[in-house]
């Protein structure tokens, strides 16, 4: 049977999958809403935000009384450090849904600059990579999480061809430059997104793992070893 605690845990990882979700749904509202310049979804995606920051609260106070009741140890302890950092992490990248739809509602006041492709193109890449890092953590398969980590370059390409496309707009006509500006902002915040999905991966791999990935000290410790 189970123990009091892996109960605690399992409503813990419960709590941070619902979570997650919200934060999936704000980002494909958040897209939606510019795509289809839909100003009433733009702005439910703003209000729906207070939800994701109640959830931020609530599980950080679940894992800081987890912490001080039961004092876990090694693969517990771990994986209660790994839930504090993905929760701060997904409030973020709700934050970042909230901006691109900020942007939705001005950009939905002027005359659309260009036809969308890039952009939805990032937002699918980085909800896909949020659902996996997700599944990650609840799997504890480091491999999948690795994955996550690999994909960032194609949101930071994607991120570089927008840019770069935008720029050419602003320098023939700077009529364009405010909507531009806005556009750069959303693909930015999609790059961002990707990142904090990234550091997630990051922590699933150290939880699995006990392995610190980050800045790629994984490789560095290996190349330590072999000239040992």
């Amino acid at each position: 049977m189970e123990t009091h605690f892996q109960q605690e845990l399992n409503q813990l990882k419960s709590e941070l999958l619902r979570m997650a979700g919200l934060v999936e749904r704000a980002i494909s509202n958040a897209i939606e809403a510019l795509v289809k310049r839909d100003m009433p979804l733009a702005e439910k995606t703003i209000r729906e935000d207070a939800q994701i920051n109640e959830m931020e609260i609530r599980i950080d106070e679940r894992c800081l009384n987890l912490l001080a009741l039961h004092q876990p140890m090694a693969g517990d302890l771990r994986f209660i450090t790994s839930a504090m950092r993905i929760n701060i992490e997904l409030e973020r990248i709700g934050d970042l849904a909230v901006n691109i739809a900020e942007r939705a509602v001005s950009l939905n006041q002027e005359p659309q600059l260009k036809p969308y492709i890039d952009i939805p193109h990032m937002a699918e890449i980085t909800k896909k990579m949020v659902k996996d890092v997700l599944d990650a953590f609840v799997n504890r398969d480091a491999a999948l999480a690795r994955s996550v980590c690999e994909r960032d370059d194609q949101v930071d390409a994607l991120n570089d061809q927008v840019f770069r496309e935008l720029l050419t707009y602003m320098m023939a006509d700077t009529k364009t430059i405010t909507r531009a500006v806005h556009l750069i902002i959303v693909s930015r915040c999609l790059e961002r997104i990707a990142d904090h999905a990234t550091n997630i991966a990051e922590g699933v791999i150290f939880m699995t793992k006990a392995l610190v990935i980050k800045h790629h000290a994984d490789t560095k410790r290996e190349k330590g070893k072999e000239g040992t």
